[in-house]
């Protein structure tokens, strides 16, 4: 049986996680100080170090957590009954440009908005990007070759490599896409990914 305490204070780490990830999502990282991030959610900064080590060991939970979410959610998306595999990564990519744009996206888009200046500020922060980036893939390259055999779309060369610069198009069309406060880089990288996948207009 779980105590009371333990389950509070279980919940009292997954809400300084999950207002980070808000505020982070959109100021970055270096622009959030510990007082904005635990004014909002009556932690006094005192309790912060009981959950996290420090700001840096925090960020590695937040991006941690971040991208647990969104694995399961693209497992969720790429096992979506009725449909085929190529219909289920449209979906996953049209998701994205609903949750990467350049409104709100309400601490979704962590991975975008953190991966240039974290990968150069911490080094555990950058493993947990990798690593991260590396779960998403490694079931796109599944979802491809699975794809590939059902006969819903073709892909040339190794399915891990197209994964590699699919998810590479869409990380940069994600940049763009705040560069230009446009949705036009999706509708590019779209366009080169039904390409890429011999997929119909």
């Amino acid at each position: 049986m779980v105590s009371r305490n333990t389950s509070d204070s279980s919940e009292t780490r997954a809400n300084i996680l999950d207002a980070g990830q808000r505020l982070m999502a959109g100021k970055g990282f270096s622009a959030v100080g510990l007082t904005e991030l635990l004014g909002g959610i009556g932690v006094p900064k005192g309790s912060f170090y009981h959950y996290f080590a420090s700001k840096e060991a925090f960020g590695e939970a937040m991006l941690d957590s971040y991208f647990d979410a969104y694995l399961a959610e693209l497992d969720e998306t790429l096992r979506r009954p009725g449909s085929t595999m190529a219909q289920r990564l449209l979906q996953y990519w049209q998701n994205w440009q609903d949750t990467q744009s350049f409104s709100d996206c309400q601490g979704r888009c962590l991975a975008v908005k953190l991966g240039a200046e974290v990968a150069d500020l911490s080094e555990p922060m950058r493993m947990a990007l990798k690593q991260g980036t590396a779960g998403i893939t490694t079931r796109l390259a599944r979802a491809l070759e699975t794809g590939a055999a059902e006969g819903s779309l073709s892909i040339e060369g190794e399915p891990a490599q197209v994964a590699e610069s699919l998810y590479q198009l869409w990380l940069g069309a994600s940049v763009m896409v705040k560069i230009v406060r446009s949705r036009q880089p999706f509708e590019a990288a779209m366009a080169t990914t039904r390409l890429l996948l011999r997929l119909p207009g």
